[in-house]
């Protein structure tokens, strides 16, 4: 069996990307609340809470991990194309995801990220090759992190929490 933790393996980056690359991934980026969304319809309060491993976040805690953490990629963009190698900001993605509203349903993070995603996907198709050059500096591990390599970072990290929630289906016999 996967590593539950990271059913479709751990992102890894690449040194350069195409534009085919590039577009690929906005793609999938489009295309998350989707298929987010389909995967949790007719899921119950009790399945929603469920954890998709022992020690995870249940269900509902993913759907709302997801806007929260694309919001951060989304400022991120905005920061890099507006100031020269931005100091981001991170963010406790464990403490952001046990606060209050994480308890409401999930259609509402749903709503937001497909929001989110239609200014998100917007700005990256716009990006020039000289863009997706463009780096931000992360404080925690104090490396240079390209706009070309975010993209391909949350189209991963998308498609990795929707793999929490449908091998979680799939294991339970939700259908």
């Amino acid at each position: 069996m996967t590593d539950p933790s990271y059913p479709i393996g751990k992102f890894q980056p690449k040194e350069s990307y195409t534009a085919e690359e590039i577009t690929s991934y906005i793609a999938r980026i489009e295309t998350l609340p989707a298929r987010l969304e389909a995967a949790i319809k007719g899921l119950t309060d009790q399945q929603l809470d469920t954890p998709y491993r022992d020690g995870g976040w249940t269900v509902r805690q993913v759907v709302h991990h997801v806007p929260d953490s694309h919001t951060n990629a989304y400022i991120r963009i905005k920061w890099t194309l507006t100031e020269p190698t931005p100091l981001i900001k991170a963010y406790n993605e464990k403490d952001w995801a046990v606060t209050a509203e994480t308890k409401l349903a999930p259609d509402i993070s749903i709503n937001v990220l497909k929001a989110l995603h239609v200014k998100l996907t917007t700005v990256m198709r716009l990006l020039t090759p000289a863009d997706l050059k463009k780096e931000y500096t992360h404080p925690e591990t104090g490396k240079n992190v390209s706009l070309e390599r975010l993209v391909h970072n949350y189209a991963w990290h998308g498609d990795h929490h929707l793999a929490h929630i449908t091998t979680l289906k799939d294991r339970m016999g939700w259908k």
